[in-house]
């Protein structure tokens, strides 16, 4: 029956259709397989965690090799539930993304966008869905190149640069990660994931150990640009192509984030690295600071992408910080963080995405006043803006409430009074651009320019997506369950 072999098409469908897009060219057709490969690849992803869900772990032996001696696709609650966020955005973004590209990407480098965003679906969906480590960093390798491409695709000539930079610590990050999982085959013999975390509790106390542990946690965290290594994300995420910049800040990160929870929880244990390594005291550190210095440095933009992009540094935070706490409620807040920042962000860039579209662009100083004569555009940023704020009947608001009860039950009044600082300052940024776009006179009003809408084809699946951050912040029994679930099978639950 094919619904056995699902875990292998999730990845196989859209590598297989991104060649189709070199072959076919024009940029109609290749939008429409794009489109119809994201689709197809979120259907699977409901389907595989409705299996999760009924009959538990899901095994797949590539070619018919038993692990360990071949590669297999494994599935448990934790990355059927990060396969549906990325399907999910992958399939918005692209019903979204036909205007958008046309009007930001030059013609004949439409295909090999598309192409790229393929390649990076597939890279994405197997680094989660995969059991082998080594596996992993290759498909680590597939989304981080196809990604690059998709960054430099703009024809702003900054994106090179940004392209540039995200290349060489992309590079360091993926060093680190394959030298750890490198030490780890060394004193293992093995790379299979499940095996792994069997051998491992033998030889943990050693130096070579330890230092793969290192290197997987500061290479790891290059990749999803952790405070203070993110020096990559800001510019990525502001001079891509708008539509690659709604995917990758929905994904990416997630994605990565991911990784290191399969590592830390998976393979050393919960145990080792909490325990022995005490990574919970670092990463509660410079999780707080990253919500601090990227809502300030947010603040202090005047591109409203750029704003975005380092909001993300501050969301990442967030995710970091209920991590940090080892409880089912933190590490549940932090799970849940991942779903709910997906919608947020995404719907967010695809917002500017709409205000390039008309303004060729997305600074605070071209767009005075536009939120009046383009009101669907502008109720989609201001709801967007109250859900990252963490405003209540909204998603944002279920992640901050669990954070905040996580640092309840530890009796840490000090750090829920500091989530809720780093909610107000992202009230400061938010209400920055709702005064200039809404508020201040346009400098095109005395013109006969006639601002229009955003097209039916970008607004349609903005308001879906703003509409699920409503219904999820109002009906969050799904999202929270599964958070829950997930939380209690990494921390030792079954």
């Amino acid at each position: 029956m094919i619904s056995q072999h699902l875990p292998v098409l999730q990845v196989v469908v859209p590598l297989l259709f991104a060649p189709l897009c070199v072959l076919l060219r024009r940029h109609t057709l290749v939008w429409c397989v794009a489109l119809l490969v994201s689709w197809c690849s979120f259907a699977i992803a409901i389907l595989l965690l409705q299996q999760v869900l009924v009959e538990g772990e899901i095994v797949y032996a590539m070619g018919g090799w038993d692990a360990p001696w071949g590669i297999e696709y494994r599935l448990d609650i934790l990355n059927a539930f990060v396969l549906l966020i990325i399907t999910g955005i992958a399939s918005v973004v692209m019903s979204f993304a036909r205007e958008s590209v046309l009007k930001e990407i030059a013609e004949d480098r439409i295909y090999l966008f598309y192409t790229a965003f393929l390649l990076n679906l597939t890279g994405l969906c197997g680094v989660v869905i995969t059991g082998d480590a080594f596996n992993m960093f290759v498909f680590i390798e597939i989304a981080s190149l196809s990604s690059y491409a998709m960054i430099s695709a703009s024809q702003q000539r900054q994106s090179l640069l940004a392209a540039y930079r995200y290349l060489i610590l992309g590079t360091v990050g993926a060093t680190f990660i394959l030298i750890s999982v490198g030490l780890l085959y060394a004193m293992t013999g093995t790379l299979n994931i499940a095996d792994l975390a069997v051998r491992i509790k033998e030889v943990e106390s050693t130096r070579t150990i330890i230092t793969a542990f290192a290197f997987f946690t500061v290479g790891v965290c290059i990749k999803f640009g952790l405070f203070p290594l993110h020096y990559w994300l800001p510019n990525a995420y502001t001079y891509a192509p708008s539509v690659a910049s709604a995917f990758l800040s929905g994904t990416t990160s997630k994605v990565f984030i991911y990784v290191l929870l399969r590592f830390l929880f998976t393979i050393f244990g919960v145990e080792y690295v909490f325990d022995v390594m005490l990574l919970d005291r670092i990463l509660l550190v410079v999780a707080l600071l990253a919500i601090f210095s990227g809502s300030l440095a947010a603040i202090y933009q005047n591109n409203i992408k750029k704003m975005l992009a380092y909001s993300s540094i501050a969301q990442i935070g967030y995710m970091i910080l209920g991590i940090s706490l080892v409880s089912v409620t933190g590490l549940m807040a932090g799970i849940l963080h991942l779903f709910n920042h997906a919608l947020i962000k995404t719907a967010l860039f695809m917002v500017a995405a709409c205000f390039f579209f008309r303004f060729d662009s997305v600074s605070l100083k071209d767009l005075k006043g536009v939120g009046r004569q383009m009101p669907f555009t502008m109720m989609a940023f201001i709801i967007g803006g109250l859900s990252l704020i963490g405003t209540p009947l909204t998603v944002g608001f279920i992640s901050k409430w669990y954070l905040i009860l996580a640092a309840l039950e530890r009796d840490w009044w000090w750090l829920a009074v500091l989530i809720l600082l780093g909610s107000l300052l992202a009230v400061v940024y938010i209400w920055k651009v709702v005064e200039v776009l809404y508020f201040q006179s346009s400098d095109v009003d005395s013109q006969t320019i006639k601002i229009k809408e955003a097209p039916l084809s970008m607004l349609i699946p903005v308001w879906v997506i703003i509409l699920a951050n409503i219904y999820f912040g109002v009906n969050a029994s799904l999202t929270t369950g599964i958070a829950r679930q997930t939380a209690v099978y990494l921390l030792g639950g079954s």
